[in-house]
């Protein structure tokens, strides 16, 4: 494995857990992981990259061992975080994003609202979620309100190897040895041996807004840099995007109407792969990005 260095940074009063690979003198690839992951997932992937970067990669807030917040986790904040973000390690330089799942939803929002500050991005099966009909709203602040009033305590598992078990259980593809190392980042070993989850249980509350297409299309509108989608052939999360609009489950399919609304955006696709594609193939992964970056003048 390539030498993962630690460093902690506050971003917008919240202190945040950033792992580094690489030389900071070679060209910057931030990554953004997704939802109840850490930034040392991105370890395979970085192993698996051909040429010299400088990769950085946070734990977003209430992530691994960035600071939690008590008042919960908004959408528009991870975007201010990016920003704050590139404001430590590139201010005044456009900026190389790759974001998975949650990351990839952020760094195409960041790219689409600060076009100025994006060289290019790559989405990994990060494509939105499904859209939501306004009459929803009611419902969805109740369940948020309930939600509040039940006490969110993490995850107690009997020991490391125990969450291991957990992540090959949610995916079948990922290997023993990656399943250790990622449950070593995820969790933390408490005296009596057993495993907590090291992420913030408000992550798992429910949202009390509807999620918008139109918001998002004219939000996506304003890219000018060159955008990669990268999409797993095996994805359930994917292939949900547009079910409830006309019961098309064809991953490409859904994935493709909405890539018609991003300008110039390019699609790849990986096989054999789940959601979680940096983990299943990230030789494949990488071998689609870094052509994409190079193409795009993320080296020069």
């Amino acid at each position: 494995m390539k030498p993962c260095r630690s460093q902690r940074v506050m971003l917008r009063g919240l202190g945040h857990h950033v792992s580094t690979w690489g030389d900071p003198a070679a060209p910057k690839l931030f990554l953004l992981h997704g939802w109840m992951d850490v930034g040392a997932s991105f370890q395979f992937l970085v192993d698996a990259l051909a040429h010299d970067w400088y990769a950085i990669a946070p734990d977003l807030r209430g992530y691994g061992r960035s600071d939690w917040q008590p008042q919960g986790y908004w959408y528009p904040d991870y975007i201010a975080d990016l920003e704050a973000l590139l404001g430590v390690f590139a201010p005044g330089e456009r900026a190389n994003l790759v974001g998975h799942s949650l990351g990839g939803n952020v760094v195409m929002h960041y790219a689409g609202i600060r076009p100025e500050r994006v060289r290019a991005v790559v989405s990994l099966d990060g494509f939105g979620i499904p859209a939501e009909a306004p009459e929803k709203a009611p419902k969805k602040y109740r369940r948020w309100l309930d939600a509040l009033a039940a006490a969110a305590e993490p995850r107690i598992y009997a020991g490391l190897d125990a969450v291991a078990d957990r992540l090959q259980k949610n995916n079948p593809r990922l290997a023993r040895d990656r399943a250790l190392f990622l449950a070593a980042h995820w969790a933390e070993e408490l005296p009596d041996g057993s495993a907590r989850l090291t992420s913030d249980p408000r992550h798992k509350l429910p949202f009390p807004t509807v999620y918008r297409m139109d918001e998002v299309y004219a939000i996506w509108a304003g890219i000018v840099a060159p955008v990669l989608w990268v999409a797993a052939l095996d994805s359930d999360t994917s292939r949900r995007l547009d079910a409830h609009a006309d019961g098309d489950n064809d991953v490409l399919a859904s994935v493709g109407r909405r890539l018609a609304r991003v300008p110039g955006g390019q699609l790849a696709t990986i096989g054999d792969a789940g959601h979680m594609l940096h983990h299943d193939q990230p030789a494949a992964v990488a071998a689609v990005i870094e052509p994409f970056l190079e193409a795009a003048g993320a080296r020069d």
